[in-house]
This record gives structure tokens, C-alpha cells and sequence, in this order.
């Protein structure tokens, strides 16, 4: 596929967005900042990939990255695929920005190209071609292999990004909110597919926009990752579904959670062989253990909820701490690892095959987190954590907690089965990990989902009693 023609885009194009963009950013699931005013809005770049009157007739396809400024927060930078149209098709009009007023798209209807089969069959085409498009540079794994015919659909799943299934091949993940830096999801998920391991739904191309998007917004030759089209794992189930209805049903989930015990300690062996891993001294950890302490006591000032609890709570983070300066047993300094993890392992992230075999996924982190700090090489126990508080979730969602001992139980077996190291004979790494992110989900439920709330707020009232 030949590179469309470049023309000057940025005369007029800003005032013809920023009118639209106000009112359909804050509507948008990934939009960061819900409730707060936008501000200035800045074009960090943007590219035509098919523009209009070319191969695709009235049809466009133009790539933007803009910068929004809102009050009391950092800029974000925001991905936004638009397609143009002089009369949009009633399919489309539920994703439609509205009409562009001047510019080099006046009296053309822009919309979210996402929603469009035919522009996600271009996108698809373009990174068949590894090459350059303006600032915008397309990689392919040379083993990739692309079936014609692969039909695109939109997926429904709930998320922070946009994903379009292409067939039962692939999957394009579109990152909405980015930063300069390789994303994690991109990094981690090559490193492991080029180590061979069968746990993860390997990349086969990858779309990223090099040099400097606009002023100050990065530094010249730090890519941004903008997407990653992965293998498509057709007829898996999450394990979240999967959880949920054992807890519905009162079943026994214990096989499928051991399982999957073993699955994130071949991951994390995995990790630890592919990139740079390190042994962490007693500073370390005390710095960990001091972040944990800041963490609460900043969720402890929004969310009242916590306040009995937190001076129970703060003894979780004194342990790990006086655990660096001693370095004894129990998850001493010289035994905890720093090495690069999943960062936001959860039930919902692991993918059960019809073969049984567990993959993970999302390799992103948690993504309100800073990159360099979700990029950072963390205990192995952070993700272990995670999990066990995604059991936790479950159970209570069905309502039925002695499930969620089972299960946790029946997850540590198995990951020490593999990994050779027992959370739960690390019981001050585990209570602080898992407290950390407990305090973590009652910031998160407090500001998305107040009905959520006690769940969160059960699992520190436990930690506060010292049991992990």
C-alpha cells in the first residue's frame, strides 16, 4: 500500500477539533479526567493515513494525538482515530464528533474510526507493511503471517483502551492515553513470546509514533506506542467469569486456580530471564514500604472510610520496612528479587483456552499509574497480590467469602509448585503488597463505584488485624 500524499493538516485543523473534542472527550470511558473542566488543548501530531477525495473516495482516515490540560492535573496525551465522511451512515451515528467547521475537513462529519469496519481493514493493511507513515512508524514480527478475509469487528469488553477483533486471528489493541516511552504491554508480551513461552498472546505488529509529537510533549527519539495487534485466543474464557460463577454456584474452582498459580510463576520465571532482574537491599525495600505508607495516608484523606483502620494498617508497611534494616527472615532483603512483572494481575487478565492452558494479558500495568513507574522492576509478590485480592473480589461479589479462602489457598499452592517460593511463608511481604493494593481499590471505588466500596473496605479490616 503506497503512503498517501502529506499535506499540511495543521492550518485551521485544531479550531475545527477543539469545538467537538470538549464535548465528546468527557463522554469517552478512557477519558482520565471526568469532572474536571477541559482546558487547552494542543495537536501533537497529526496524520493522514487515507485522506479524503483518495483510494477510499469521500472517505478519510486521519490519526491525531492531542494534548489536554485540565486544572490541577498533568497534560494528557489522548490517540484519537477519526474517520471522515460527507454523510454519515446511520451505523456510524452513534460514534460521530459532529461536523468539522473550517479546516482541511470542513463540511465532513469526523468520527471515531474505531466503530468503522472498512477503516480498521486499512489500519490492518498498513500494518501488514512495516515502514513509516509521516511520524508514524509500523513494525511486523517477520514470522507474522496475515490471512486474507480477516473481518474486523469493534470489541464491547469494558476497558481503558479500544480493541477491534479481526476474525478469530487477531486482536489490535488501539492505547488511548499515551506516553513516550514502550509500553509495558508491548515490551512484556515480545519478551515473552520471544523466550517461547505458550502463557501469552504474542504481538505481530505494532504502531508508534517517533521523534517529537510537539513541544515539550516528548523527547526526540522516544517512541510512543499507540497499538499492538496480538494473537486472538478464540473460545477463552476469563477468569473472572470463570471465578464468579463457581462462587454463584458454590463450586470448586481450586483445580483452575492452582493452575493458574503455576501459569503466573512460569511468567514470572520467564520475566526474570528475558529482561534484568536484581536482589533488593534493605534501603530498597524501605523506600517501597515508605511509598505504601504516602499511598495511605493520601486515600486516607479522601476516603473516610479507611480512617479507623489506617494505624492498624500502617504496621503492615512498618514491618516490611524494619524488615529491610534487618534483613531477616521472612522475605528478607537479600531474598526479594526486583524484576519486571504484570503490574496489574487480576482475574479478568488471565484467559482460560479450551485446552486448559492459562494465558495472561494486558501486560500494561494499572494504567492511572505513571509509565516509568509501571515500566519499574517490582517484587513478583506485587502481582501475587493481585490476585488473591481478585478471589477476594469475587467471593463477596457472589456473595460467598469462605470461597475466597479456598481459592487464594489453592492459587499460593501452585505458584509455589513452580516458583519455588511460598507467599505464604513471606507473611510480612504478602500482608504489605496485599494491603497496598486494598488501599488502592478503596481510592478506585470511592471515586468510580461507591456500591464497591465495602469490598475493598472488608479486606482492610482484616489486614489491619494482621492476617494475611
Amino acid at each position: 500500500m503506497p503512503p498517501p500524499a502529506r499535506r499540511d493538516l495543521e492550518p485551521g485543523l485544531l479550531n475545527s477539533l477543539d469545538p467537538l473534542l470538549r464535548g465528546w472527550l468527557p463522554r469517552q470511558r478512557w477519558f482520565a479526567g471526568k469532572g474536571l473542566p477541559i482546558g487547552r488543548l494542543r495537536l501533537a501530531q497529526a496524520t493522514e493515513l487515507v485522506p479524503p477525495g483518495g483510494r477510499l473516495g469521500p472517505l478519510g482516515l486521519l490519526h491525531v494525538l492531542i494534548d489536554v490540560e485540565q486544572p490541577g492535573r498533568p497534560a494528557d496525551c489522548y490517540q484519537l482515530l477519526l474517520g471522515a465522511h460527507p454523510l454519515l451512515p446511520s451505523s456510524l451515528v452513534r460514534a460521530a464528533l459532529g461536523p468539522a467547521v473550517g479546516g482541511p475537513y470542513d463540511g465532513l462529519t469526523l468520527y471515531d474510526a474505531p466503530h468503522d469496519p472498512q477503516l480498521t481493514a486499512v489500519l490492518l493493511d498498513r500494518l501488514r507493511l512495516p515502514g513509516r507513515t509521516g511520524r508514524l512508524r509500523f513494525t511486523a514480527e517477520p514470522t507474522a503471517a496475515f490471512p486474507p478475509g480477516l473481518t474486523p469487528r469493534l470489541s464491547t469488553a469494558e476497558q481503558s483502551n479500544t480493541s477491534v477483533v479481526y476474525g478469530d486471528a487477531y486482536i489490535l489493541k488501539l492505547f488511548r492515553r499515551v506516553s513516550p516511552g514502550t509500553n509495558p504491554d508491548l515490551e512484556l508480551s515480545l519478551a515473552l513470546a520471544r523466550a517461547g513461552s505458550r502463557r501469552v498472546a504474542e504481538p505481530v505488529a505494532w504502531f508508534e509514533a517517533v521523534d517529537e509529537p510537539s513541544q515539550g510533549s516528548a523527547p526526540a527519539g522516544e517512541p510512543v506506542t499507540l497499538g499492538v495487534l496480538q494473537r486472538f485466543l478464540p473460545g477463552s474464557s476469563d477468569g473472572w467469569t470463570l471465578a464468579t460463577a463457581s462462587v454463584a454456584g458454590d463450586g470448586d474452582f481450586r483445580a483452575d486456580a492452582a493452575a493458574l498459580g503455576r501459569a503466573t510463576a512460569e511468567v514470572h520465571a520467564a520475566l526474570a530471564e528475558a529482561l534484568p532482574a536484581h536482589r533488593l537491599d534493605g534501603a530498597a525495600l524501605e523506600r517501597i514500604a515508605s511509598g505504601m505508607a504516602r499511598r495511605l495516608e493520601e486515600t486516607a484523606a479522601e476516603v473516610p472510610s479507611i480512617r479507623p483502620y489506617a494505624a492498624a494498617l500502617r504496621s503492615a508497611y512498618d514491618d516490611l520496612a524494619k524488615l529491610g534494616a534487618s534483613g531477616g527472615a521472612g522475605g528478607a532483603a537479600g531474598g526479594v528479587t526486583a524484576q519486571r512483572v504484570h503490574g496489574d494481575l487480576h482475574l479478568g487478565q488471565a484467559l482460560r483456552g479450551p485446552d486448559g492452558v492459562w494465558v495472561l494479558i494486558d501486560f500494561e500495568g494499572e494504567p492511572a499509574r505513571p509509565l516509568a513507574e509501571r515500566r519499574r522492576p517490582a517484587p513478583p509478590v506485587q502481582d501475587v497480590a493481585g490476585m488473591l485480592r481478585s478471589f477476594d473480589y469475587a467471593a463477596h461479589h457472589g456473595g460467598n467469602g469462605p470461597w475466597a479462602a479456598r481459592h487464594r489457598d489453592a492459587y499460593l499452592a501452585g505458584y509455589a509448585e513452580v516458583s519455588g517460593v511460598d507467599p505464604r511463608e513471606q507473611p510480612v511481604l504478602i500482608r504489605a503488597f496485599e494491603t497496598d493494593k486494598a488501599v488502592y481499590e478503596a481510592r478506585y471505588e470511592a471515586r468510580h463505584r461507591p456500591d464497591w466500596l465495602p469490598i475493598p473496605l472488608s479486606a482492610l479490616a482484616r489486614l489491619a488485624g494482621g492476617t494475611a
